[in-house]
Protein backbone atom coordinates (compact mmCIF):
# COMPACT_ATOMS: atom_id res chain seq x y z
CA UNK A 1 0.00 0.00 0.00
CA UNK A 2 1.39 3.55 -1.10
CA UNK A 3 1.59 6.29 1.53
CA UNK A 4 -0.98 8.40 -0.27
CA UNK A 5 -3.55 5.10 -0.13
CA UNK A 6 -2.93 4.94 3.60
CA UNK A 7 -3.57 8.71 4.00
CA UNK A 8 -6.85 8.00 2.38
CA UNK A 9 -7.52 5.05 4.26
CA UNK A 10 -7.76 7.03 7.71
CA UNK A 11 -8.81 9.95 6.20
CA UNK A 12 -11.61 8.01 5.27
CA UNK A 13 -11.87 6.51 8.75
CA UNK A 14 -12.03 10.30 10.36
CA UNK A 15 -14.58 10.81 8.23
CA UNK A 16 -16.76 8.15 8.88
CA UNK A 17 -16.52 7.84 12.37
CA UNK A 18 -17.79 11.58 12.75
CA UNK A 19 -20.54 10.77 10.50
CA UNK A 20 -21.48 7.38 12.04
CA UNK A 21 -21.36 9.12 15.57
CA UNK A 22 -23.32 12.05 14.39
CA UNK A 23 -25.87 9.95 12.71
CA UNK A 24 -26.52 8.10 15.77
CA UNK A 25 -26.33 10.73 18.18
CA UNK A 26 -29.35 12.20 15.32
CA UNK A 27 -31.35 9.33 15.29
CA UNK A 28 -31.47 8.36 19.04
CA UNK A 29 -32.59 12.50 19.48
CA UNK A 30 -35.46 11.82 16.60
CA UNK A 31 -36.59 8.97 18.31
CA UNK A 32 -36.94 10.08 21.96
CA UNK A 33 -38.87 13.20 20.55
CA UNK A 34 -41.38 11.79 18.56
CA UNK A 35 -42.07 9.23 20.81
CA UNK A 36 -42.19 11.19 24.05
CA UNK A 37 -45.26 13.86 23.43
CA UNK A 38 -47.91 11.12 23.20
CA UNK A 39 -46.78 7.44 23.35
CA UNK A 40 -45.19 8.51 26.85
CA UNK A 41 -46.83 9.98 27.95
CA UNK A 42 -50.26 7.73 27.79
CA UNK A 43 -47.87 4.87 28.93
CA UNK A 44 -47.17 6.62 31.57
CA UNK A 45 -50.71 7.65 32.72
CA UNK A 46 -51.44 3.94 32.00
CA UNK A 47 -49.01 2.48 34.06
CA UNK A 48 -49.63 4.75 37.28
CA UNK A 49 -53.44 3.97 36.73
CA UNK A 50 -52.79 0.50 37.22
CA UNK A 51 -53.74 -0.74 33.22
CA UNK A 52 -49.99 -1.59 32.38
CA UNK A 53 -47.03 -3.06 34.38
CA UNK A 54 -44.01 -1.40 34.53
CA UNK A 55 -42.71 -4.52 32.33
CA UNK A 56 -46.03 -4.25 29.66
CA UNK A 57 -45.04 -0.30 29.89
CA UNK A 58 -41.17 -0.67 28.94
CA UNK A 59 -42.06 -3.69 26.23
CA UNK A 60 -44.99 -0.94 24.42
CA UNK A 61 -42.12 1.62 24.20
CA UNK A 62 -39.85 -0.83 22.85
CA UNK A 63 -42.40 -1.47 20.21
CA UNK A 64 -43.11 1.61 19.02
CA UNK A 65 -39.50 2.29 18.25
CA UNK A 66 -39.47 -0.22 14.72
CA UNK A 67 -42.35 2.68 13.73
CA UNK A 68 -40.02 5.66 13.98
CA UNK A 69 -36.91 3.69 13.03
CA UNK A 70 -37.82 3.73 9.36
CA UNK A 71 -38.38 7.72 9.94
CA UNK A 72 -35.28 8.09 12.05
CA UNK A 73 -32.67 6.21 10.07
CA UNK A 74 -33.04 8.40 6.82
CA UNK A 75 -33.36 12.14 9.07
CA UNK A 76 -30.64 10.73 11.24
CA UNK A 77 -28.06 10.45 8.26
CA UNK A 78 -29.27 13.78 6.69
CA UNK A 79 -28.77 15.62 10.12
CA UNK A 80 -25.64 13.47 10.80
CA UNK A 81 -23.93 13.90 7.46
CA UNK A 82 -24.98 17.98 7.57
CA UNK A 83 -23.71 18.56 10.88
CA UNK A 84 -20.37 16.69 10.14
CA UNK A 85 -19.34 18.20 7.18
CA UNK A 86 -20.65 21.87 8.88
CA UNK A 87 -18.16 21.32 11.64
CA UNK A 88 -15.02 19.99 8.86
CA UNK A 89 -15.72 23.32 7.11
CA UNK A 90 -16.25 25.47 9.91
CA UNK A 91 -12.71 23.85 11.11
CA UNK A 92 -11.09 24.65 7.80
CA UNK A 93 -10.70 21.04 7.48
CA UNK A 94 -12.32 20.63 4.01
CA UNK A 95 -10.20 23.21 2.80
CA UNK A 96 -6.88 21.83 3.70
CA UNK A 97 -8.21 18.22 2.25
CA UNK A 98 -9.01 20.19 -0.55
CA UNK A 99 -5.48 21.91 -0.57
CA UNK A 100 -3.77 18.19 -0.81
CA UNK A 101 -5.98 17.67 -4.33
CA UNK A 102 -8.52 15.32 -2.90
CA UNK A 103 -11.09 16.41 -4.27
CA UNK A 104 -14.85 16.64 -2.64
CA UNK A 105 -16.19 13.67 -4.36
CA UNK A 106 -13.56 11.48 -2.67
CA UNK A 107 -14.03 12.92 0.59
CA UNK A 108 -17.79 12.15 0.81
CA UNK A 109 -17.01 8.28 -0.38
CA UNK A 110 -17.09 6.85 2.84
CA UNK A 111 -20.50 8.77 3.80
CA UNK A 112 -22.31 7.05 0.29
CA UNK A 113 -20.73 4.15 1.66
CA UNK A 114 -21.99 4.19 4.97
CA UNK A 115 -25.65 5.38 3.65
CA UNK A 116 -25.54 1.80 1.68
CA UNK A 117 -25.82 0.20 4.98
CA UNK A 118 -28.66 2.64 6.29
CA UNK A 119 -30.34 1.80 3.19
CA UNK A 120 -30.34 -1.66 4.02
CA UNK A 121 -30.80 -1.10 7.50
CA UNK A 122 -34.03 0.91 6.64
CA UNK A 123 -35.52 -1.81 4.04
CA UNK A 124 -34.67 -4.44 6.70
CA UNK A 125 -36.95 -2.42 9.16
CA UNK A 126 -39.83 -2.24 7.03
CA UNK A 127 -39.69 -5.86 6.15
CA UNK A 128 -38.98 -7.74 9.35
CA UNK A 129 -39.07 -5.23 12.13
CA UNK A 130 -42.13 -3.25 12.02
CA UNK A 131 -44.57 -6.01 10.96
CA UNK A 132 -43.30 -8.21 14.44
CA UNK A 133 -43.48 -5.06 16.69
CA UNK A 134 -47.33 -4.34 15.57
CA UNK A 135 -47.98 -8.46 15.92
CA UNK A 136 -46.49 -8.17 19.26
CA UNK A 137 -47.96 -5.04 20.47
CA UNK A 138 -51.43 -6.62 19.61
CA UNK A 139 -50.43 -9.39 21.41
CA UNK A 140 -49.80 -7.55 24.49
CA UNK A 141 -53.00 -5.49 24.14
CA UNK A 142 -54.86 -8.84 23.58
CA UNK A 143 -55.87 -7.13 20.23
CA UNK A 144 -57.49 -8.98 17.72
CA UNK A 145 -58.57 -7.33 14.13
CA UNK A 146 -62.50 -7.72 13.96
CA UNK A 147 -64.10 -6.82 10.87
CA UNK A 148 -67.47 -6.86 8.17
CA UNK A 149 -66.21 -8.47 5.05
CA UNK A 150 -68.44 -8.87 1.92
CA UNK A 151 -67.57 -10.84 -1.52
CA UNK A 152 -69.89 -11.03 -4.80
CA UNK A 153 -69.02 -13.93 -7.22
CA UNK A 154 -69.53 -12.89 -10.43
CA UNK A 155 -70.13 -14.86 -13.57
CA UNK A 156 -68.31 -14.08 -17.17
CA UNK A 157 -70.84 -11.59 -18.42
CA UNK A 158 -69.56 -9.78 -14.55
CA UNK A 159 -73.24 -10.68 -13.37
CA UNK A 160 -73.27 -11.83 -9.86
CA UNK A 161 -73.47 -15.30 -8.95
CA UNK A 162 -73.36 -15.09 -4.95
CA UNK A 163 -72.73 -12.53 -2.83
CA UNK A 164 -71.29 -13.53 0.88
CA UNK A 165 -71.25 -12.08 4.03
CA UNK A 166 -69.57 -12.19 7.10
CA UNK A 167 -70.57 -10.36 9.88
CA UNK A 168 -67.17 -10.94 11.74
CA UNK A 169 -64.00 -12.25 11.42
CA UNK A 170 -62.00 -12.60 14.43
CA UNK A 171 -58.67 -14.69 13.90
CA UNK A 172 -59.60 -18.17 12.73
CA UNK A 173 -63.48 -17.35 13.42
CA UNK A 174 -65.50 -16.35 11.01
CA UNK A 175 -69.02 -15.86 12.47
CA UNK A 176 -72.58 -14.89 11.22
CA UNK A 177 -72.45 -15.47 7.47
CA UNK A 178 -75.11 -15.03 4.92
CA UNK A 179 -74.79 -16.46 1.48
CA UNK A 180 -77.39 -14.85 -1.36
CA UNK A 181 -77.27 -17.02 -4.25
CA UNK A 182 -78.96 -15.83 -7.43
CA UNK A 183 -80.58 -17.61 -10.07
CA UNK A 184 -79.40 -15.79 -13.49
CA UNK A 185 -82.56 -15.01 -13.84
CA UNK A 186 -83.88 -10.91 -14.19
CA UNK A 187 -86.57 -9.56 -13.14
CA UNK A 188 -87.03 -5.53 -14.18
CA UNK A 189 -83.37 -5.24 -14.61
CA UNK A 190 -83.24 -6.44 -10.88
CA UNK A 191 -81.31 -10.19 -10.35
CA UNK A 192 -83.50 -12.63 -9.24
CA UNK A 193 -82.49 -14.63 -5.81
CA UNK A 194 -83.29 -18.09 -5.52
CA UNK A 195 -81.94 -18.79 -1.87
CA UNK A 196 -80.29 -17.24 0.99
CA UNK A 197 -78.47 -19.39 3.46
CA UNK A 198 -77.43 -18.39 6.83
CA UNK A 199 -75.35 -19.80 9.27
CA UNK A 200 -73.72 -19.12 12.83
CA UNK A 201 -70.27 -19.97 11.96
CA UNK A 202 -68.31 -21.11 8.65
CA UNK A 203 -65.21 -23.01 8.24
CA UNK A 204 -62.41 -22.61 6.02
CA UNK A 205 -59.66 -25.36 5.71
CA UNK A 206 -57.89 -27.47 2.79
CA UNK A 207 -59.08 -24.25 0.04
CA UNK A 208 -63.05 -25.10 1.04
CA UNK A 209 -65.42 -22.81 3.10
CA UNK A 210 -68.04 -24.75 4.16
CA UNK A 211 -71.12 -23.99 6.59
CA UNK A 212 -71.83 -27.01 9.07
CA UNK A 213 -74.99 -25.96 9.90
CA UNK A 214 -77.29 -23.71 7.86
CA UNK A 215 -80.65 -22.73 7.51
CA UNK A 216 -81.73 -22.18 3.73
CA UNK A 217 -84.74 -20.16 2.55
CA UNK A 218 -85.70 -21.01 -1.07
CA UNK A 219 -87.62 -18.18 -2.92
CA UNK A 220 -89.59 -18.30 -6.02
CA UNK A 221 -89.41 -15.87 -9.13
CA UNK A 222 -91.39 -12.75 -7.25
CA UNK A 223 -89.02 -13.18 -3.86
CA UNK A 224 -91.24 -14.67 -1.84
CA UNK A 225 -90.20 -17.80 0.47
CA UNK A 226 -91.50 -21.02 -0.74
CA UNK A 227 -88.68 -23.52 1.23
CA UNK A 228 -87.49 -22.97 4.80
CA UNK A 229 -84.81 -25.88 5.74
CA UNK A 230 -81.95 -27.08 7.62
CA UNK A 231 -78.91 -27.76 5.73
CA UNK A 232 -75.43 -29.70 7.29
CA UNK A 233 -72.27 -29.29 5.18
CA UNK A 234 -73.09 -27.01 2.24
CA UNK A 235 -69.86 -25.99 0.29
CA UNK A 236 -70.08 -22.05 -0.59
CA UNK A 237 -66.53 -22.50 -2.32
CA UNK A 238 -63.54 -24.25 -3.26
CA UNK A 239 -60.24 -24.26 -4.51
CA UNK A 240 -57.95 -21.42 -5.68
CA UNK A 241 -61.09 -19.32 -5.15
CA UNK A 242 -61.71 -20.12 -1.87
CA UNK A 243 -58.19 -19.46 -0.74
CA UNK A 244 -58.26 -16.41 -2.96
CA UNK A 245 -60.92 -15.05 -0.84
CA UNK A 246 -60.40 -16.09 2.76
CA UNK A 247 -56.18 -13.95 1.73
CA UNK A 248 -58.88 -11.06 0.99
CA UNK A 249 -60.81 -11.56 3.89
CA UNK A 250 -57.81 -11.97 6.22
CA UNK A 251 -55.36 -9.08 5.01
CA UNK A 252 -58.43 -6.50 4.89
CA UNK A 253 -58.22 -6.16 8.33
CA UNK A 254 -54.53 -5.44 8.52
CA UNK A 255 -52.69 -2.30 7.46
CA UNK A 256 -49.77 -2.63 4.94
CA UNK A 257 -47.28 -2.11 7.91
CA UNK A 258 -48.13 -5.55 9.41
CA UNK A 259 -47.33 -6.98 6.26
CA UNK A 260 -44.14 -8.47 5.05
CA UNK A 261 -42.74 -7.61 1.64
CA UNK A 262 -43.82 -10.86 0.48
CA UNK A 263 -46.90 -11.24 1.73
CA UNK A 264 -47.97 -7.38 0.63
CA UNK A 265 -46.88 -7.98 -2.61
CA UNK A 266 -48.93 -11.14 -2.97
CA UNK A 267 -51.60 -8.86 -1.72
CA UNK A 268 -51.47 -6.65 -4.53
CA UNK A 269 -51.24 -9.30 -7.01
CA UNK A 270 -54.54 -10.60 -5.78
CA UNK A 271 -56.39 -7.31 -5.45
CA UNK A 272 -55.50 -6.58 -9.41
CA UNK A 273 -56.41 -9.95 -9.97
CA UNK A 274 -59.98 -8.81 -8.27
CA UNK A 275 -60.63 -5.68 -9.77
CA UNK A 276 -60.26 -3.98 -7.06
CA UNK A 277 -58.24 -1.33 -8.15
CA UNK A 278 -58.36 1.91 -5.81
CA UNK A 279 -57.09 -0.43 -2.97
CA UNK A 280 -54.40 -2.14 -5.24
CA UNK A 281 -52.71 1.48 -6.71
CA UNK A 282 -52.95 2.15 -2.74
CA UNK A 283 -51.03 -0.79 -1.43
CA UNK A 284 -49.01 -0.72 -4.76
CA UNK A 285 -47.86 2.71 -4.42
CA UNK A 286 -47.23 2.09 -0.54
CA UNK A 287 -45.05 -1.33 -1.40
CA UNK A 288 -43.23 0.79 -3.73
CA UNK A 289 -42.34 3.32 -1.36
CA UNK A 290 -40.85 0.82 1.22
CA UNK A 291 -37.97 0.97 -1.76
CA UNK A 292 -37.73 4.71 -2.38
CA UNK A 293 -38.11 5.59 0.85
CA UNK A 294 -34.84 3.08 1.80
CA UNK A 295 -32.68 4.41 -1.36
CA UNK A 296 -33.38 8.10 0.11
CA UNK A 297 -30.60 7.56 2.91
CA UNK A 298 -28.19 7.66 0.08
CA UNK A 299 -29.65 10.73 -1.37
CA UNK A 300 -30.12 12.24 1.80
CA UNK A 301 -26.18 11.29 2.82
CA UNK A 302 -24.91 13.27 -0.52
CA UNK A 303 -27.70 16.28 0.28
CA UNK A 304 -26.20 16.52 4.21
CA UNK A 305 -22.65 16.69 3.09
CA UNK A 306 -23.14 19.06 0.10
CA UNK A 307 -25.22 21.46 2.47
CA UNK A 308 -23.00 21.05 5.03
CA UNK A 309 -19.86 22.40 3.24
CA UNK A 310 -19.74 25.73 2.98
CA UNK A 311 -17.22 28.80 1.74
CA UNK A 312 -15.30 30.83 4.49
CA UNK A 313 -17.78 33.46 5.01
CA UNK A 314 -21.06 31.94 3.81
CA UNK A 315 -23.65 31.37 6.30
CA UNK A 316 -23.85 28.08 7.77
CA UNK A 317 -27.38 28.59 9.04
CA UNK A 318 -28.75 28.43 5.44
CA UNK A 319 -28.08 24.74 5.11
CA UNK A 320 -29.83 23.64 8.59
CA UNK A 321 -32.53 25.57 7.30
CA UNK A 322 -33.09 24.02 3.91
CA UNK A 323 -32.63 20.71 5.66
CA UNK A 324 -35.33 20.96 8.15
CA UNK A 325 -37.44 22.44 5.33
CA UNK A 326 -37.24 19.44 3.66
CA UNK A 327 -37.66 16.83 6.04
CA UNK A 328 -40.60 18.83 7.13
CA UNK A 329 -41.70 18.59 3.48
CA UNK A 330 -41.34 15.25 2.77
CA UNK A 331 -43.36 13.80 5.51
CA UNK A 332 -46.03 15.77 5.53
CA UNK A 333 -46.62 15.26 2.27
CA UNK A 334 -46.71 11.58 1.81
CA UNK A 335 -49.92 11.59 2.98
CA UNK A 336 -51.39 13.39 -0.35
CA UNK A 337 -49.41 11.64 -2.58
CA UNK A 338 -51.35 8.19 -0.47
CA UNK A 339 -54.33 9.88 -1.69
CA UNK A 340 -53.41 10.23 -4.97
CA UNK A 341 -52.35 6.95 -5.10
CA UNK A 342 -55.40 5.75 -3.93
CA UNK A 343 -57.61 8.23 -6.11
CA UNK A 344 -55.59 6.80 -9.16
CA UNK A 345 -55.15 10.50 -9.66
CA UNK A 346 -51.61 9.64 -10.68
CA UNK A 347 -49.94 6.34 -11.60
CA UNK A 348 -48.71 4.51 -7.74
CA UNK A 349 -44.96 4.43 -9.42
CA UNK A 350 -45.31 8.16 -9.82
CA UNK A 351 -46.48 9.10 -6.37
CA UNK A 352 -44.11 6.62 -5.26
CA UNK A 353 -40.64 8.11 -7.03
CA UNK A 354 -41.82 11.83 -7.54
CA UNK A 355 -40.52 12.82 -3.67
CA UNK A 356 -37.17 11.05 -4.04
CA UNK A 357 -36.60 12.50 -7.75
CA UNK A 358 -37.50 15.68 -6.42
CA UNK A 359 -34.75 15.54 -4.09
CA UNK A 360 -32.79 14.27 -6.34
CA UNK A 361 -33.13 17.06 -8.84
CA UNK A 362 -32.22 19.52 -6.02
CA UNK A 363 -29.26 17.64 -5.09
CA UNK A 364 -27.77 17.75 -8.59
CA UNK A 365 -28.86 22.02 -8.17
CA UNK A 366 -27.07 22.23 -4.80
CA UNK A 367 -24.15 20.79 -5.94
CA UNK A 368 -24.02 23.02 -9.24
CA UNK A 369 -24.21 26.41 -7.33
CA UNK A 370 -21.38 24.99 -4.56
CA UNK A 371 -19.26 24.10 -7.28
CA UNK A 372 -17.94 21.20 -5.98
Amino acid sequence: MSSEDHKLKILDKYILSQVVIATVACIVLFVVVWIAPETLLKVIKRTLSGMYTVSMAVQLLVLEIPKILNKALPVGLFLGALFTFDKLSKDSEITVMRSFGISFSRIVAPVLVFSLFVTAACFVVYDKFIPISVKKHNEIHKENPSSHFVYTFKDASGAPEKIMIVSNFDNNKIEKLVVLNFSGEQYADANILSNIMIAENAVYEDDVWKLPVAKQYKLDREGIFELIENVDDVVIVSGQKAKDVYTLMTYSVKRERELKNNELWNYIKLLKKENLMDEYSYMLNKYLQRYFHSLMCILFAALGCLLGFSQPREQRLIGFTIAIGIVFSYYITLPFFDLLAEKRVLSPYLTASIQPLAVLVFTYLVKKIKDV
